[in-house]
């Protein structure tokens, strides 16, 4: 059964064809998803909920980031919850949208040593834990969600992306 109903835009040249990225996606997500219902008791709607992925460039996500965080930079990704969620909560039947930057995540592959795909599915699952209420301001908050991504990835086949680093 499908969980998600994902929305995709690409908006920069250099991203991989849409079908190539929706499924793709689809399969990072979805994993996500299955993880959190499964291992972490996530409620989760009988029906799919919609999620809204832009694949964009460093351009784009700085205005975005200039306006929603009034930060005047470009970053990886940025995520937009529809609703106010708590981790553990009931999300509805808009999760939100996640926007991310190619420049910005080969730029950090390449620094972090990593295949452009194993960095993106990092972001890809570091946003929807976002969508889902998780985050990392705070130590506590960080060691949870790190701790999310690195067992989501796990499954996916993906070592953990902190090893070696505080939280966030």
């Amino acid at each position: 059964m499908t969980v998600l109903d994902i929305q995709i835009s690409v908006e920069a040249d250099d991203w991989s064809s849409e079908e190539e990225l929706l499924a793709f996606s689809t399969k990072v997500l979805e994993a996500t998803v299955s993880y959190l219902k499964d291992e972490e008791q996530q409620p989760f709607p009988a029906m799919p909920v919609e999620l809204s992925l832009v694949f964009t460039d460093d351009a784009a996500i700085k205005e975005i980031n200039a306006e929603w965080r009034n930060k005047d930079k470009a970053t990886n990704v940025l995520s937009f919850p529809a609703f106010p969620l708590e981790p553990g909560g009931m999300p509805g039947p808009m999760l939100g949208d996640i926007v991310i930057a190619h420049e910005t995540v080969m730029r950090e592959a390449l620094d972090l040593e990593k295949s452009f795909e194993d960095h993106l599915t990092h972001l890809l699952v570091h946003g929807c834990l976002h969508l889902f209420g998780y985050d990392h301001m705070e130590t506590e908050e960080a060691e949870e969600m790190e701790g999310l991504e690195t067992r989501i990835l796990a499954t996916l086949g993906l070592s953990d992306p902190y090893a070696g680093q505080d939280p966030l």
